[in-house]
């Protein structure tokens, strides 16, 4: 085949190669800057997502031990509230006898039990000593059993009112103990509850962050599939040029030397090649083709 038939043969197919070779080298890197993003992107993500479970963990381990503390303060109200509740039981039952007995729920007027007795022991030293006679008599026995009414009065009301006021103030110190325990019920509630919607609201990003890196994956994946494809075609391209190249210049070679040049040059090949020498790609073609 003459050189002109080759030229004709393969100067469209040169053309058309070298054509879509430019597109193929743009489209290739335009692909693989695309794996590098994806590639950047998911690892990006795949960081915060491994920082937030961190985050998630350490929400949940506070979000246990607040309720733990809930668990311990609620027990610890339940007895403030039984004390409580006995305490206003027992109040309630000492009004109930005031009440009955028709005597004050709030205070006595009268002197104590110790100064009637004393009273008493002074009278009745006296009545011993004769200090009463005839009417007077009669009105030391009105006296004493008025005192001794009134002493029983005061004594029943030591017993019982007495021990109301005390009661009162158990109560009161009783109501403000049980709201502490409550308000430190609340509270560790509270805690807990900001932690465990703190750790849902975390768990919720790290769903959406995992979808993220899993689509820049996807994307990766993909790319880094198209761009590898379209680079085999440029490497394909790029070695069907470079071999027309190849064979035109050969052809060309033999058109102007002739046939003995081409034996004297293959000679001269062999020669060089047989001293050591290093041949060029072209002269390693050239040996081949003769």
């Amino acid at each position: 085949m003459e050189l002109e038939e080759i030229n004709k043969v393969f100067s469209p197919v040169k053309e058309a190669l070298e054509s879509g070779l430019e597109e193929r080298r743009e489209l290739r890197d335009e692909l693989n800057a695309k794996v590098r993003a994806y590639l950047d992107t998911r690892n990006e993500v795949n960081r915060q997502v491994k920082e937030l479970i961190s985050e998630v963990r350490s929400q949940k381990d506070i979000r246990d031990v607040a309720n733990t503390k809930v668990k311990e303060l609620k027990i610890d109200r339940a007895e403030k509230s039984d004390e409580l509740k006995q305490i206003r039981t027992e109040l309630r039952e000492i009004l109930s006898r005031l009440e009955e007995n028709g005597e004050s729920t709030t205070r006595r007027s009268g002197p104590p039990p110790s100064k009637i007795r004393a009273k008493m022991d002074a009278l009745e030293r006296k009545y011993e000593r004769g200090g009463f006679t005839g009417a007077s008599e009669k009105g030391f026995f009105r006296e004493m059993k008025r005192l001794s009414q009134e002493l029983k009065e005061a004594k029943a009301f030591n017993k019982d009112g007495g021990k109301l006021s005390d009661l009162k103030s158990a109560v009161r110190n009783a109501e403000r103990t049980q709201e502490e325990a409550h308000n430190r019920v609340e509270k560790a509630v509270v805690e807990a509850q900001e932690a465990h919607d703190l750790m849902v609201e975390l768990s919720e990003e790290v769903d959406r962050l995992r979808e993220l890196a899993n689509s820049a994956h996807s994307g990766l994946t993909k790319s880094k599939k198209e761009a590898d494809s379209i680079h085999s075609l440029y490497i394909v391209s790029l070695r069907c040029i470079h071999s027309i190249q190849d064979i035109v210049k050969a052809m060309e070679s033999r058109t102007k030397v002739g046939e003995s040049e081409d034996k004297t040059e293959v000679s001269d090949l062999m020669s060089k090649l047989m001293s050591g020498d290093t041949l060029s790609t072209e002269e390693l073609m050239s040996l081949q083709r003769n």
